[in-house]
């Protein structure tokens, strides 16, 4: 009986700590939806971090179901990847197929001027709705 309940308590600890993937991973792609997707690799850097948060910052902050924020492990989605021809880190808006890449605009104000940054992701949400 011990071993029994050691066997399920181990089985539980594995089963939990496997890779689990986000809702918005899973959530069906829709043309009618924004899209902010954050592609990051394993190694990431201040600004990388800084780039997701302050992403996940806006999109929450617009509080509109119609903008959704996707962070997306290019080693483990790698066609989503190279859909967008990505293949480190990077910020894309997509709605409809119609995309504008923001990577270089968050590698140069994430980390300094987080406001800056989020106020030309919300310009660039609110030009790509239109």
């Amino acid at each position: 009986m011990k071993q029994t309940l050691w066997l399920l308590i181990i089985i539980s600890v594995f089963m939990s700590c496997a890779k689990k993937t986000t809702m918005k991973d899973t959530t069906e792609w829709d043309d009618n939806i924004t899209q902010v997707i954050y592609f990051h690799t394993k190694k990431r850097c201040i600004t990388c971090n800084a780039i997701e948060q302050l992403s996940k910052e806006v999109v929450d902050s617009l509080n509109n179901n119609k903008i959704i924020m996707r962070v997306i492990d290019i080693s483990k989605n790698e066609a989503i990847a190279d859909k967008y021809e990505v293949t480190w880190s990077s910020l894309i808006l997509d709605k409809g197929g119609k995309t504008k890449n923001l990577t270089d605009m968050g590698f140069s104000f994430a980390k300094n001027q987080p406001q800056q940054f989020k106020a030309k992701l919300v310009e660039a949400i609110t030009h790509i709705n239109k």
